[in-house]
C-alpha cells in the first residue's frame, strides 16, 4: 500500500483521543510493519518547560508522541494514556506524527516576543527514529531554530542523524549547537531485549564518532544504568572505553528510575526475560520510583574512577553521576546541563 494512496476522508477507526490534537489520518505501509503513524495538524510546536524543573532550557520541541525504539523503560510512556492509547505496546507502535510542526515552529520563532532562548529537541520521543526516515521534521525544525537565531541541543538514539550533520555543522557556525547520544547497554544480546527497535550499540558508537568528525561535540547519556544488568564495573568499564574511543567529549550516568505505568510495562518484561531479579527489583523500588541513596552512592563510585580513567571528564561541568531525575517526561536532562 502507497503512503500517498491513503485517503484523508476514509473512517480509519482512529481513537477519539487523537481528535483532540488535530487528527488528519493514520496510515499503515508494508515498509513499518506492525506500526501505524497517526497524522495531525499541531497548534503549537513550542513547549514550555515548568519553571520549577530548575533546567538550563524553558523549551522544548517534539515533532513525534510515541517511539518504535520501544525501549522497556522508557519514561515518556505514560503520556501516552492522555491520546486514549496504552503506554505499552501502543507506544511502540502508535506513532503520532506533528506533520506540520516546522511551518509552525518558524511562524513561533518569528514573533518580537520570542527570545531565542535554548531549545531542546529529544526531550520526550526520540527525534530519529525510524519514522524520522519518512517524515523528514527534523531538518524542517533545524533550518527554522537556526534561521531565527536560536540555539538548541537533540538527544538521540537514532543514527539518522547522520543524515543531518552538514546541516547542523551549518547551523553551529550560526548558534550553539549541543548534541548528546544515548548510549547505555553495551551488550549486544541484551540491547535486543532492552531497546528492541533502536539502533545497536555499535552503529551508535559510529554515530559518536560520525559526530566528532564533523566538528561537533559529542555527550554522551549512559543512561539508564539497569541494575544487576548494566551496572556491573566490568559492563560499565568495557562501555564506557568504547564511548571514549569513539571521541565522546563527555558523559553523564544515572541509573533506572521507574515512574508511573512504565513501572509495570519494564517489570512485565523483567518477569518474562529476567525472572530472577524480579524480587531484587521489588526491593529496589520498594519505596517508589528512584532508586535508594546506598545504590546511587555506590552507583557513583563505581563510575567515577572509570570516567577519569577514560578521560570523559575533562573539566567539571562535562561528567555527571545523577541523584534523580526532574519529575516530569518533558524535563529529561540535556546534554547542555553538563
Amino acid at each position: 500500500m502507497r503512503w500517498d494512496g491513503q485517503g484523508v476522508g476514509v473512517d480509519d477507526g482512529a481513537l477519539p483521543g487523537l481528535q483532540r490534537i488535530g487528527f488528519v489520518r493514520s496510515v499503515r505501509t508494508p515498509q513499518f510493519d506492525g506500526i501505524t503513524f497517526h497524522e495531525v495538524l499541531c497548534k503549537s510546536a513550542l513547549n514550555k518547560v515548568p519553571t520549577a524543573s530548575a533546567l538550563p532550557f524553558n523549551f522544548t520541541v517534539n515533532g513525534y508522541r510515541g517511539c518504535s525504539h520501544a525501549c522497556r523503560y522508557c519514561f515518556a510512556r505514560p503520556t501516552h494514556e492522555y491520546l486514549d492509547l496504552d503506554c505499552g505496546s501502543d507506544f511502540d507502535t502508535q506513532v503520532v506524527v506533528k506533520t506540520n510542526v516546522a511551518e509552525v515552529l518558524r511562524r513561533e520563532l518569528s514573533r518580537k516576543s520570542w527570545q531565542r532562548e535554548t531549545v531542546a529537541l529529544g526531550t520526550n520521543t526520540d527525534p530519529y527514529q525510524r519514522a524520522e526516515g519518512r517524515y523528514a521534521l527534523m531538518p524542517g525544525i533545524i533550518s527554522a531554530l537556526t534561521d531565527s537565531g536560536t540555539p538548541f541541543s537533540i538527544l538521540t538514539k537514532g543514527t539518522l542523524l547522520r543524515r543531518d550533520l552538514p546541516l547542523l555543522s551549518e547551523a553551529a557556525r550560526a548558534v550553539d549547537v549541543s548534541v548528546a547520544v544515548s548510549l547505555a547497554v553495551g551488550d549486544p544480546e541484551l540491547h535486543k531485549q532492552v531497546e528492541p527497535g533502536t539502533p545497536a550499540p555499535q552503529a551508535r558508537l559510529g554515530l559518536i564518532t560520525a559526530i566528532r568528525d564533523a566538528g561537533l561535540d559529542c555527550h554522551v547519556m549512559v543512561a539508564p544504568v539497569l541494575p544487576y544488568l548494566t551496572d556491573s564495573v566490568e559492563h560499565l568499564d568495557a562501555l564506557l572505553a568504547q564511548i571514549a574511543a569513539a571521541g565522546a567529549t563527555g558523559v553523564t550516568v544515572f541509573g533506572l528510575h521507574l515512574r508511573g505505568s512504565t513501572r509495570g510495562w519494564f517489570m512485565s518484561w523483567l518477569a518474562r526475560d529476567h525472572p530472577e531479579l524480579v524480587p531484587k527489583y521489588r526491593e529496589l523500588y520498594r519505596r517508589g520510583a528512584y532508586l535508594p541513596p546506598d545504590y546511587r552512592n555506590a552507583l557513583r563510585d563505581r563510575v567515577t574512577p572509570l570516567v577519569t580513567k577514560y578521560g570523559l571528564a575533562p573539566d567539571r561541568r562535562s561528567f555527571r553521576v545523577t541523584d534523580s531525575l526532574p519529575t516530569t517526561p518533558a524535563e529529561l536532562p540535556q546534554p547542555t546541563l553538563f
